[in-house]
Formats: structure tokens, C-alpha cells, sequence
């Protein structure tokens, strides 16, 4: 009951605070600083989030210009302060050397980034380090395999429940035994498959194997990403119950159903709605804000959705082993599955308005190619289930004969929908920077950067190099207006992370020459889709923004 009150209170809580949109760890203190020259060696690197990160799920190596390990604990978390965590050092002699990190944040995306920092007072230049791959995801496909899984069995047995105790109902009981077997193997799947994916997932998170069950046992729940799904497993039981004591208590037979029969159809339902609940508050919908909107557009898409792809299921059971009482399923189905798909699209239309900040994260992000491909997925969907409403429909009603495979048709690319949809879930939304970007002067990278942009009469020469993540790298602006140079300008160089939420980074880039401005700065932290800002204060004039859009590989 406890455990109840608390999910309950969780649950209260996200649908009332207000929230930061997609709030992903970023990483906004580092003690010693990104490039800073020290003139004595740190006893410890320390690493400030921008929300509280689980130090069983992070990584941190700090190592020398020839790979050497100098880490010499693992990462803690200092007591008092949740966002922090820290990692003792070993002795450093002079020199350079390469924190590389990983954490998880709140919704299960993991994060990682990396930076440089010199042992003085004389440590040389900088080397090239060896930087561990810098781009993540919890996309992987193994991972999105058991996730699909999990979805859709759960999506399954709502609707194959719907099915069987609301539309079908009117049908004898005989008829209605194989959608009830087919609801006890769907609810069976995702009893299963829940746990299995939470422990491939806080393997992959800890760099762990998944058959190091007694080190994995003790970690599963130490997140929010984990308590949710350890939350879903409990409501999904709790529903397989109360389903299974409506199913066995309900009598088709008698139009109207006693009060035991309302009771625990009452319960099951209630259930039902708990579990297509939980992926809303521990997800993404959970992080953005509105966040009531944003939980509740969630939760009646996965409802809908649940009730198209389960009643599909159980009509396609029927039309193998029970084709009579399909004259009375399909057009009750048909009405509801209207309603449903209507609301599953208006939905849909609602969650992407406020997940995608700009049209454009569309194709320049990969949360929007998959959210193309969904959309895709279900407009074929609705245009075979067009036909089968046109089609198949009245044939059944006439008694004649009617071919399964436009069904079957409709519950694979269904299926292929709800996949769709766990790619997206495991994928961070766009960041607001995106909106903020407007149209770029130019789209440069991967690799070494040289362009040129026009704006307000001045020319841009813009110089990246080498263009790498979790390196630094040199960023020099060449301005001239007339073919002169442009002296004594304030420039700024902003830099914003779109895969994801991060944060933003400004670095003042000093006049190297007449009309040069650059620096050296670890700004891309992370591989993936960067813009960058270059605000210019001309010394007469009025100031100015020139925009590009970056791509940085590892």
C-alpha cells in the first residue's frame, strides 16, 4: 500500500508542478575548468549537473596524453548536494590531461561529454587526444526491440480486454474464450518482457552485462528512468488481475450486468488507465512543460492507440476461430476504432506542437525523421483501415464471406507504428534552441569548417577546426565591410546542443589581428547537430547575429 500512496503522489505531483522542458543533465560547473592551466594538480575533478544524476550510473576517467588512468576512485555523489559528483585523482605531473564523463539523466537518456585541463606553469600545447566515442543513445537495437515489445504487449491486452468485455460482449461466451486467451498471452508478454528490457537497459547505463544479475539487482530502481518501469510492471499486474476477475465474474448471456460485474469492471478499467499512465510521467511527456497537457495528450494517445492495434488482435481471433460473431463485433469495432483514430490524431498533432519547437527539427533532428516515419506508418494505416471500413465491413454485415488479410495488413503497420514510437521515446526531443535558430547562413560540417556569410553590409569569414566533439577546437571569425577589416568589434560566440537540451555556451572570441577574432574553446561537447551565433558589436554600427548550423562527429 505504501509503494501505492507514493505512485500516487508521484503521479498527483506531475500532473500539477510546472516543469522545464526536455530537462536533460547538463553539465554547468567543472572544477578543474574546461582549458584552465592550473598551477598544482587537482586532488579531485568535480562535475556540477543541472539536475540530480545517480553517481552507480556514471563514469568519469581523467587520463594523461599517453592514455594513462589517473582516476583513483569511483564516482560519489557529495552528501548535501545530489547534482554533484566527484572522483579522486592520483598524482598528475605537468602536462595535459582528458576528463571524459557519462551520466544518465532523470528520462533514461544517457549523456556524455568531455573536456581538457593542464598541470602547470609550463604544460605545453595541447595534444590530440584519443576521445572515447561522444555519441549516445538509448536507441540501440537491442534495447528498441525489448522496449517495442514491452509497448506493445501492454497495448495488446488493453484493447484485447476492450474487446472482450465491451464491444464483443453481445456475442455468446463461447465465441469470445480464444479473444480472452489471446488478452491472457498479451498480458503474459508484457509481464515478461517489462523487466527484461529495464535489465538490458541499467546494464547498458552501467557498461555492465546483463547477466551480472546480483551487481544490476540493487541498481534497477535507483532511478527515475527505473522506478517507472518498475511501476509499470506493478500497475500492468494489477490490471491483469482486475481484468481477469471482470472477465470471470462477467455473464454475456445477461444484457445488464450486476453489481458484482460493474465492480470489477470499474477496477480493471481503472487499471488499464494507470498503465497506459505511467510511460507519460516517467517519460518524455513528464519533462515538458505544460506538464499536465503534456501527460494527459500522452496518455489518450497511448489509449487509443491501444484500443485500435488490441481491438484489430481480437477481431483478427475472431475471424479464425469464432467468423460468426463477427456480424455483431465488427461494426461495434468500427464505430469505436472512428473514435479512436480521431483521437490518436489529434493527439498525435498536439504532442508534436509542443515537442518540436520548429518545423525544421522535422528533418534536422532525429527524434523528427522518427516521428516522420510514425506518421508515415499511420497514414498507411488509416488508409487500409479505409478500405476495410468500405470493404469489409458491409460484406460481414451481409453474411458474405470476407478475407482476413486487409486486417492482418492493418495490425502489422500498426505494429510498425508503436515502433516507431519507441524509437521516439527512446530518442531526446529537439532542444528550444532549435526554434531559436532561424534560418542559418550556411550548414557546415562534418570536418573542418571555412564559409562565409553576408550580413548588414559586413562580411563573416567563419574558420572551424578541426571541428571535432569533446575536443577543443579553434573558432576564428575574419570581418571586413568593404573589403576592410573590422577592428576593436565584441564578438561572441554562442554555441547550443539541438539534438537535445543542454544548455548554452558563450565564449568572447579576442582580436588575434586586425579584423581576426578566435579562440581556442572545448564548446562541442557532444557529437551531433550544433548552432552556433556569432554576435558582433562593431565599434560604430549597429550590432548583429550571424547563425550556422554545425554538424560535429567524434
Amino acid at each position: 500500500m505504501k509503494r501505492w500512496a507514493a505512485l500516487a503522489a508521484v503521479v498527483a505531483a506531475a500532473l500539477l508542478a510546472p516543469s522545464s522542458a526536455y530537462a536533460h543533465a547538463v553539465l554547468v560547473r567543472a572544477v578543474p575548468s574546461a582549458s584552465r592551466v592550473v598551477d598544482r594538480a587537482p586532488g579531485q575533478v568535480r562535475l556540477t549537473f543541472s539536475e540530480p544524476v545517480e553517481p552507480r550510473f556514471a563514469a568519469i576517467s581523467v587520463t594523461d596524453a599517453a592514455g594513462h588512468r589517473r582516476t583513483a576512485s569511483n564516482p560519489r555523489r557529495p552528501s548535501g548536494d545530489p547534482d554533484t559528483i566527484v572522483v579522486a585523482l592520483r598524482s598528475q605531473p605537468q602536462g595535459w590531461y582528458l576528463v571524459y564523463w557519462r551520466v544518465i539523466s532523470v528520462d533514461g537518456h544517457p549523456v556524455r561529454g568531455a573536456f581538457t585541463y593542464a598541470v602547470g606553469p609550463n604544460p605545453g600545447p595541447a595534444p590530440q587526444f584519443v576521445v572515447p566515442s561522444v555519441s549516445e543513445t538509448a536507441a540501440t537495437p537491442r534495447l528498441l526491440a525489448a522496449r517495442w515489445i514491452v509497448t506493445l504487449a501492454a497495448m495488446a491486452a488493453i484493447g484485447l480486454f476492450l474487446l472482450r468485455i465491451l464491444i464483443a460482449r453481445p456475442a455468446r461466451a463461447a465465441n469470445l474464450r480464444p479473444v480472452t486467451v489471446a488478452f491472457v498471452i498479451a498480458t503474459g508478454a508484457g509481464l515478461l518482457a517489462a523487466p527484461v528490457y529495464l535489465v538490458l537497459a541499467t546494464a547498458q547505463f552501467t557498461l555492465r552485462s546483463p547477466l551480472d544479475l546480483g551487481a544490476l539487482a540493487p541498481l534497477l530502481d535507483v532511478s527515475a528512468f527505473g522506478r517507472g518501469y518498475l511501476d509499470l510492471e506493478l500497475t500492468l499486474a494489477l490490471f491483469a488481475f482486475a481484468a481477469g476477475v471482470a472477465i470471470a465474474v462477467d455473464r454475456p448471456e445477461r444484457p445488464r450486468r450486476s453489481v458484482a460485474e460493474l465492480l470489477a469492471l470499474s477496477g480493471a478499467l481503472l487499471a488499464a488507465a494507470a498503465v497506459v499512465l505511467i510511460p507519460g510521467v516517467s517519460g518524455h511527456a513528464g519533462q515538458t512543460s505544460p506538464r499536465g497537457l503534456a501527460i494527459a495528450l500522452d496518455w489518450i494517445h497511448l489509449a487509443a492507440g491501444s484500443v485500435w492495434i488490441g481491438g484489430l488482435l481480437g477481431l483478427l481471433v475472431l475471424w479464425r476461430t469464432a467468423p460468426q460473431a463477427l456480424a455483431i463485433t465488427v461494426p461495434r469495432f468500427s464505430n469505436v476504432a472512428l473514435a479512436a483514430v480521431g483521437a490518436l490524431i489529434a493527439t498525435g498533432i498536439a504532442a508534436a506542437v509542443i515537442h518540436l519547437p520548429a518545423l525544421s527539427s522535422l528533418w534536422d533532428t532525429g527524434y523528427g525523421q522518427a516521428l516522420i516515419a510514425k506518421i508515415a506508418l499511420i497514414v498507411a494505416a488509416l488508409l487500409l483501415a479505409a478500405v476495410n471500413l468500405l470493404r469489409t465491413r458491409p460484406r460481414i454485415q451481409s453474411g458474405r464471406p470476407a478475407a482476413s488479410r486487409l486486417v492482418s495488413g492493418e495490425i502489422v503497420i500498426v505494429a510498425g507504428a508503436v515502433f516507431a514510437a519507441a524509437v521516439l521515446t527512446s530518442l531526446a526531443p529537439p532542444a528550444k534552441a532549435v526554434a531559436d535558430l532561424g534560418a542559418p547562413a550556411a550548414r557546415v560540417g562534418p570536418g573542418r569548417v571555412h564559409t562565409t556569410a553576408a550580413q548588414a553590409g559586413y562580411r563573416l569569414a567563419l574558420t572551424i577546426a578541426p571541428n571535432r566533439a569533446a575536443v577543443p577546437n579553434r573558432f576564428a571569425v575574419t570581418i571586413t565591410k568593404d573589403g576592410t577589416p573590422v577592428q576593436r568589434a565584441v564578438v561572441t560566440a554562442g554555441f547550443a546542443m539541438l539534438d537535445m537540451e543542454m544548455g548554452r555556451q558563450a565564449y568572447r572570441l579576442p582580436e588575434a589581428a586586425p579584423g581576426v577574432y578566435g579562440r581556442d574553446a572545448p564548446a562541442l561537447v557532444m557529437v551531433g547537430h550544433w548552432g552556433l551565433t556569432i554576435d558582433v558589436e562593431p565599434p560604430q554600427g549597429r550590432p548583429f547575429t550571424v547563425t550556422f548550423l554545425d554538424k560535429a562527429n567524434g
